[in-house]
């Protein structure tokens, strides 16, 4: 399995493409379809789904783009059903002026196992930074993919609507911070680190 990330949109939101020899799996296409579509047919694989670890504007921008070319699903946790066909929800009319929507995901994100085609992932909810932000876990490659919950010496914004802070330091601490220190964080914006360099020198969720 191999791990393409590319910083798409005016926030920088990091779009990450997990392939093999076969197939893709597209994680939080922000913006800027073309490039996806462009790094996917350089590698001749075959997208199987769009994962989205939450629904703010920053990480769906190029969804229904991608998921029209593709005819593929898309997956989100059932927390925010209705965001991506509300503007007001995602953010898009609050913050950049213009409506970003979409249909709704067809597939539900749960925690526990999720296989999709030769790809499997365990799926965390990690809430706080969304209602239903969710973290995609990698066990055989150490990875996972965080979304906007844990930045590297940072964390997610809790002050959109449906943002707890309370909720998000038990959700790095409780399950994050749970991960063994070796695995690799690749989140939302910015950055990659690691779970022992966050729990060691996160100034907002340290684990002494």
């Amino acid at each position: 399995m191999k791990i393409e990330g590319m910083s798409l949109g005016p926030l920088g939101t990091n779009c990450y493409i997990v392939y093999n020899e076969q197939h893709a799996i597209i994680v939080d296409p922000g913006s800027d379809a073309e490039k996806v579509v462009s790094f996917i047919e350089q590698e001749k694989v075959a997208p199987k789904a769009i994962v989205l670890t939450h629904a703010h504007f920053d990480h769906i921008g190029a969804v229904e783009a991608l998921r029209s070319h593709y005819g593929i699903d898309v997956y989100l946790h059932q927390e925010e059903k209705d965001w991506l066909e509300d503007p007001k929800l995602n953010g898009s009319s609050l913050f950049i002026g213009e409506e970003i929507k979409t249909r709704k995901a067809e597939k539900s994100l749960t925690p526990g196992k999720l296989q999709i085609a030769t790809f499997t992932f365990n799926i965390l909810h990690t809430p706080g930074h969304s209602p239903g932000s969710v973290s995609i876990v990698c066990q055989d490659k150490s990875i996972v993919f965080g979304g906007d919950a844990l930045f590297q010496q940072g964390i997610g914004r809790t002050d959109l609507p449906g943002g707890n802070m309370e909720q998000l330091i038990n959700s790095i601490r409780e399950k994050l911070y749970h991960l063994d220190d070796s695995y690799v964080v690749y989140p939302g914006h910015g950055p990659a680190t690691t779970i022992g360099e966050e729990k060691r020198n996160n100034p907002f969720v340290r684990m002494e």
